[in-house]
């Protein structure tokens, strides 16, 4: 993801390109969420539905030239593959809080 987020950030910087680099992030973001989806067994049903729909709202924002949206969609999409991993780690956070 951090790596997600430094492309992002140069991609805001460099003004001149920064359409090209948008484009290529918009690109790179759906590509990474194919080689998931392609690779990732553990992918729960509802999640692996979201992140469909998510890809599809994206590729009608790359269609119609709205690379913005489909950056945030396919972020998103990346997100969602990330919590299943995470969500261990938070579902006892709150169980000592009154200790």
């Amino acid at each position: 993801m951090n790596r997600l987020a430094l492309l992002a950030a140069a991609a805001l910087l460099a003004s001149p390109a920064a359409f090209a680099a948008d484009k290529n992030l918009c690109q790179l973001n759906m590509q990474e969420l194919d080689d998931a989806l392609a690779t990732d067994a553990t992918i729960g049903t509802p999640v692996e539905g979201e992140v469909q729909e998510l890809m599809k709202q994206a590729k009608q924002a790359q269609q119609s030239g709205n690379t913005e949206e489909c950056i945030v969609h396919t972020t998103k999409a990346l997100q969602l593959l990330e919590l299943p991993g995470s969500s261990s780690d938070t579902a006892g956070a709150g169980s000592g809080a009154g200790s």
